[in-house]
């Protein structure tokens, strides 16, 4: 995992394994972690976390029913392709956040709305 990190809170009421599965399966459909990305073994997770590697597995088998992740020997554990009902779009804080960085520069290039919206609609058709 390039830099992701799941995290265990012991004390909640929410069993590890769930929390693990959770965190993988938001990332994994939120589209941070992508196709093809490796993750770690059961027991580099489980050693990472301090958890015992039969937690981490459950999450793990838990992801592979759902068709998220997949396991081969000798390629590890690997992201699965997204199916098509679970891909989410953009963000829309994210995708607000972009639009706003948008109008910001075209506004100080002299731009006006008509322009930055003729703009926008120019790079939809394209």
């Amino acid at each position: 995992m390039s830099g992701e990190a799941v995290r265990v809170d012991t004390t909640s009421p929410v069993p590890p394994y769930e929390q693990i599965r959770a965190q993988l399966a938001g990332l994994i459909t939120a589209g941070r972690l992508p196709e093809g990305e490796r993750l770690p073994t059961v027991r580099q997770l489980a050693a990472d976390l301090g958890l015992a590697p039969g937690t981490v597995a459950r999450a793990y088998r838990e992801l592979e029913a759902a068709a998220l992740i997949r396991t081969r020997r000798g390629a590890g554990t690997r992201v699965a392709p997204l199916p098509a009902e679970l891909r989410q779009g953009p963000d829309p804080a994210e995708l607000a956040a972009l639009a706003r960085d948008f109008v910001a520069s075209a506004r100080a290039a002299g731009a006006g709305d008509a322009t930055v919206v003729a703009a926008v609609a120019e790079a939809l058709r394209q």
